[in-house]
């Protein structure tokens, strides 16, 4: 199956090839309203700031996980350039002749480098106008060796990531009402699953009729997100479209399925879907968190049945076992993944 850089250097495309046209029943309404902007949090007054300070931080990391399950982080220590040389590298990547990627291009779910087009092929109904790299950096570090320098660039990124996150988690389970380390060391995300995945969208000829990937949500506890300077990311809140515009040098974050399911539904995953332009290249770049694949993940103790906690809302289920489901399945369809799991 071509990639669909290579769809369009390969030939001339006044219009959509019909295998990409989408038919969508998602609301479509977006949010122009300027109060309903996504949360900010300032990771350096969470690290440094006065014990208010801090305190008011988490107190918005649990109002942004509750309302919006998603937040914008600023002056997180992580160097700008380091950053910018990721998106060049990944830009370095596509960029490359097909037959040098060739050898990513595998089925297997947990490949530990893996390289494609849409999401799922054989599932898919109608492809995504997407190409994309998947690779499991930690706790074992792999990346393609080319380009040149690629993989170091990687390596130091992703491990920036791990590091943000982890701090991060400590926020949210304080807000939580938990002690600090809680979620760290119960799901022992320090030796946990972080898998990378790099999305290059094309511009396309029809951008009205496909889809860079359908609303979904994501696997694992918290996904972190930059993208170069073209928009395209859009978050379902309260019914309606919200178009992420970041600020410079921020990372996008969000609660995945796995926090759902261990803070038994008091942090939401909410679904998001990334729209394509006619015009401009977009690049995004995500890493996704949570614990050792083969951890069973289930509602904590804390939210099932004590105070005015409801019982638990989700079944016991292995991790490798639902990354397995969400990536062997048909993205974007009417049942979540999630309620695969559901009590």
């Amino acid at each position: 199956m071509l990639s669909v850089k290579e769809l369009i250097k390969s030939s001339y495309l006044p219009s959509l090839p019909s295998k990409y046209v989408q038919e969508t029943s998602t609301p479509d309404c977006m949010i122009q309203d300027a109060e309903e902007t996504i949360p900010i949090i300032d990771y350096s007054l969470f690290i440094s700031g006065t014990p208010d300070q801090r305190s008011k931080v988490i107190e918005d990391i649990g109002h942004a996980c509750r309302d919006w399950g998603f937040f914008m982080v600023v002056n997180h220590g992580v160097p700008e350039k380091l950053r910018e040389d990721m998106l060049k590298a990944s830009q370095g990547f596509f960029g490359m002749p097909e037959e040098e990627k060739r050898e990513y291009m595998v089925q297997d779910v947990f490949a530990p480098i893996k390289c494609g087009t849409s999401f799922n092929g054989p599932a898919d109904k109608a492809f995504f106008w997407r190409d994309y790299l998947r690779a499991y950096v930690h706790p074992q570090f792999n990346a393609p060796n080319k380009p040149p320098g690629f993989s170091k660039i990687v390596q130091e990124y992703t491990k920036r990531a791990q590091e943000l996150v982890i701090e991060l988690l400590r926020g949210v389970s304080v807000s939580l009402g938990l002690e600090e380390n809680y979620i760290n060391n119960k799901l022992d995300v320090e030796s946990g699953s972080q898998v990378l995945a790099i999305n290059y969208y094309p511009p396309c000829p029809q951008p009205e009729t496909s889809m860079g990937l359908p609303l979904h949500t994501d696997h694992g506890l918290l996904t972190l997100v930059i993208q170069n300077d073209i928009d395209g990311l859009e978050i379902l809140h309260k019914g309606k479209w919200v178009l992420v515009n970041p600020p410079p040098n921020s990372f996008l974050v969000n609660t995945g399925d796995h926090m759902e399911i261990f803070t038994n539904g008091k942090y939401k995953s909410l679904e998001h879907r990334a729209t394509v332009n006619n015009k401009s290249t977009r690049i995004s770049i995500v890493t996704a968190h949570g614990p050792p694949l083969d951890t069973i993940v289930c509602p904590a103790p804390e939210f099932v049945c004590s105070g005015n906690n409801p019982p638990a809302g989700y079944r016991r289920t292995k991790y490798r076992e639902y990354l397995e489901l969400q990536q062997t399945n048909q993205l974007g369809v009417q049942k979540r993944f999630l309620d695969h799991v559901r009590l």
